[in-house]
């Protein structure tokens, strides 16, 4: 059967206002109409969550567009949302917000956040903060975020379910008729059926409104009666429960008013209000209806038990009202569940034991202390308004308590059994079982040895040591041997409770010996001695020789036996042969790189000593070929390797068939590591490059010039085009790029940007030529200063001043002052 709009209408707005985290029934304020129309048009991906639940509603478009039309809507006002989805689709809008309410509007299924008060990636300000469980006992289930005991909107209900104005009921009529109608309880109590009247309904059950049915129908419809000769059938159901507005106030987390579902209890709203406050009481919960307490709830008859009988149902209009608590008693240690709880009049301690659910297998019992606040009347002067009171142990035997009156405040504290084991021995070291072991009378030292599983392979069968506990806590230690290794022993102590008992591991006294391998290894370290290791265990053991090993020998560096000379090492050369080469094709060929010396085999295998220092010596000469690159206006640009530690520029660019005719040798760039080890691929990973000043032009007309570098791998050159401009930066009013004029000095192109700026350090401006060479003014005594011409290409440089670094003008006056008046003074003296 297909669902009725109101059901599909239910469904929708729930959902509509569970995806805007709006709270409905649950919220103490409820969100305006408007407030959810704004959600919605923020939030066009409603319109695919509306679609799907009008397409999962079994209703048919000519069935929605009856029903919107018979409502006085438009019947193609919601036609967007009943096709497949399209790009353009209009956001959910006011026209759409109310015919959804029409097809069955209400409040959500589920309590959700409020978006209006708690934007989304916002803490939550309506819900308290649960950084730490509460002490007080039964708090923490109301206030769990994830807590949603909520009532659905629709059926089905039980039979005591009392009909009233706002539910709507399913009429189904089956045999010489099929009829289905939707019926509202309207505010008066009736409900209007089609062709039979209107019934009062308010306040009946659903048996009560079959009965009623039963009547009525049968005066219209002839096949209606009882029995088996009917032969129009009919069913009653609710589709969707009512709301009504309950009034939870008093200490609670978060008081007010709120929509719950009629179907909802006492437990319902208090959930929905976050439970009793801190203040609040968990054992007097009054309902009240109509000015008077219809009935009250322990919510410790809940929690402890289970018994939710005086959780009845509630009204429109009933108000939850939880009182501030009455008196509290805190336990703690070894109870079942340590919290503070709240204790009706006559209530003792026997009772708050029973809450806590008794003590734990850990609690002692013989000793439970009270620790009280006195009362105002029993206070004395000095400050002492506590006291603390110790109940016999007698008083625990049944495992339940006293019946001790317990006064506000009072804080009971549960006492644990000792740490200490009795009847125990332990046994550790080098035993295979480590650990406790009971003790019996008369056990001896191989028993508890045995029950240790005895001891290992390696033990040190010298000296077993037994420290035995006195009486006066002292201790004193014992000693016995194993005759030998099987755990047989020389001397069979006897033993006492809470002896130790600790049996010592040879390989624990022995150090820890190694050997070094260094040199050309891959993995050159340190490696752990075993007796009998070789050399070509140690390098199998540094995952084998690298390219640039010499197969030829080795040098083991060893400990010497007399060191009375001083003598730090003895230092042997040893020969090492083909079979060190581990890394070989299928036939035995060689696959590493070309250059291998000594690739021989027959040399003897050499032992080695503990803490020996293997070197295996590398190649004479041997690297990788080094390249380098040259680019820009060259014919053959590209990375070429070095032929020779000795190759020059000149021969790489001779190699590169010479420069073209666009070259602009004067703008030659020429990078270099800093260190020519450093391979080019770390080069450019770390940008260690620094620029270095030639003399192209010069260069190739003289190949004995010393411009004419010796090339080093990872050097870059790059040979540009004529670049006729030149960049002026720095501390200049207007940083500009202006023509080359041959023959202008430094300061026409910092004119030509502008000046110096107030800033400029005039004396130190620089120009960067275009082939990396800087020139700076050069100071003449008596001449004028010689300023650099900057070329084609170059950049002009001003730094700006220091602010650190200004000039003391009183000092530098009184200085002259003091030449002046010594020059006046020699004058004087040389006259006479």
């Amino acid at each position: 059967m297909r669902l009725s709009s109101r059901v599909l209408g239910g469904a929708v707005v729930g959902l509509l206002l569970s995806l805007t985290s709006i709270p409905s029934r649950l919220s103490a304020q409820q969100p305006t109409e408007e407030q959810v129309k704004a959600i919605l048009q923020t939030r066009p991906d409603l319109v695919m969550q509306v679609r799907q639940q009008i397409a999962s509603s079994g209703l048919s478009p000519d069935q929605i567009r009856s029903r919107l039309r018979a409502a006085g809507y438009g019947e193609n006002l919601l036609d967007p949302y009943l096709g497949p989805a399209t790009e353009n689709a209009a956001t959910p809008g006011e026209n759409v917000l109310s015919a959804v309410r029409v097809l069955g509007l209400s409040e959500a299924a589920e309590p959700a956040v409020d978006t209006l008060r708690n934007p989304p990636g916002t803490p939550r300000t309506d819900l308290p903060i649960a950084a730490a469980p509460s002490p007080i006992f039964g708090a923490d289930v109301f206030r769990r975020s994830g807590t949603q005991f909520q009532p659905s909107l629709a059926g089905p209900v039980d039979a005591k379910y009392k009909l009233g104005p706002g539910d709507v009921l399913v009429l189904i009529l089956t045999g010489d008729v099929e009829l289905s109608h939707t019926l509202e309880v309207t505010r008066e109590g009736f409900i209007v059926i089609p062709q039979v009247g209107q019934l009062f309904v308010s306040g009946l059950n659903l048996m009560q409104v079959e009965s009623v049915l039963y009547t009525r129908l049968s005066r219209v419809y002839s096949g209606v009666r009882r029995g088996e000769g009917a032969t129009t059938r009919f069913q009653v159901t609710v589709a969707r429960l009512r709301t009504n507005q309950i009034f939870v106030v008093g200490d609670v987390v978060r008081p007010g008013s709120y929509q719950i579902s009629s179907a909802g209890t006492t437990l319902t709203a208090l959930y929905a209000a976050g439970g009793p406050s801190d203040n609040g009481s968990f054992r007097r919960i009054e309902i009240r209806r109509g000015g008077k307490v219809v009935d009250s709830l322990d919510l410790y008859d809940y929690l402890l038990n289970g018994n939710n009988s005086h959780d009845i149902r509630l009204e429109t209009g009933d108000v939850v009202f939880v009182p501030v608590h009455a008196t509290r008693a805190r336990i703690s240690g070894p109870v079942v569940r340590p919290a503070i709880y709240e204790l009706k009049a006559g209530e003792t301690l026997r009772d708050l034991i029973a809450a806590s659910g008794g003590f734990t297998a850990e609690a002692a019992r013989r000793r439970v202390q009270v620790d009280r606040i006195l009362p105002p009347a029993e206070r004395q002067t000095g400050g002492r308004d506590r006291v603390l009171l110790d109940l016999a142990a007698d008083q625990f035997a049944d495992g339940v308590g006293p019946s001790f009156p317990l006064q506000p405040g009072d804080e009971v504290r549960v006492f644990g059994i000792a740490e200490r084991r009795r009847n125990s021995v332990n046994v550790r070291g080098n035993v295979w079982s480590e650990g406790m072991v009971g003790f019996t009378p008369g056990m001896r030292l191989g028993d508890a040895l045995r029950l240790a599983g005895g001891p290992k392979p390696d033990v040190y069968v010298g000296q077993i040591l037994v420290t035995r506990l006195l009486a006066d806590s002292t201790r004193i230690q014992l000693h016995a041997a194993f005759r030998d290794s099987t755990g047989a022993l020389a001397t069979d102590l006897a033993l006492a409770e809470d002896d130790d008992v600790l049996v010592f591991s040879r390989t624990s006294f022995r150090p820890a010996r190694y050997i070094a391998v260094t040199g050309a290894v891959k993995r050159p370290g340190r490696l752990r001695y075993v007796d009998g290791m070789t050399l070509q265990d140690a390098v199998l053991q540094a995952e084998g020789l690298s390219e640039d090993a010499l197969l030829t020998e080795a040098e083991i560096a060893r400990i010497p036996s007399d060191r009375t000379s001083g003598q730090l090492a003895t230092t042997t050369r040893v020969a090492l042969d083909s079979t060190y080469i581990f890394d070989r094709g299928p036939n035995g060929e060689y696959k590493g790189p070309p250059g291998v010396a000594g690739a021989k085999s027959g040399a003897p295998e050499t032992l080695l000593q503990p803490y020996d220092n293997v070197l295996i010596l590398r190649q004479p000469d041997w690297e990788l070929q080094r390249t380098v690159a040259i680019a820009g206006q060259v014919r053959y640009p590209g990375r070429y390797s070095l032929r020779s530690r000795t190759e020059r520029l000149t021969d790489l660019i001779e190699r590169a068939g010479g420069l073209s005719r666009d070259a602009y040798p004067l703008g030659v760039e020429f990078y270099r590591s800093g260190d020519p080890t450093v391979s080019a691929q770390d080069r450019t990973r770390t940008g260690a490059r620094a620029r270095v000043g030639i003399d192209l032009p010069r260069v190739l007309e003289d190949h004995a010039f010393r411009d004419n570098l010796i090339l080093a791998g990872g050097d870059s050159i790059v040979v540009p085009e004529y670049n006729p401009v030149i960049r002026v930066v720095g501390a200049v009013n207007a940083p500009t790029s202006v023509s080359h004029v041959p023959g202008q000095n430094l300061d026409e192109y910092v004119s030509a940007s502008g000046g110096y700026s107030y800033k400029a350090d005039r004396g130190r401006a620089y120009v960067v030529q275009p082939n990396g060479k800087l020139e700076t003014v050069k100071r003449r005594f008596l001449l004028p200063d010689s300023k650099p011409k900057p070329l084609a290409g170059a950049i002009v440089y001003v730094p700006e001043r220091d602010p650190t670094l200004k000039k003391d003008w009183v000092a530098f006056m009184g200085s002259i002052a003091q030449i002046l008046v010594s020059t006046v003074a020699i004058i004087v003296l040389a006259k006479k």
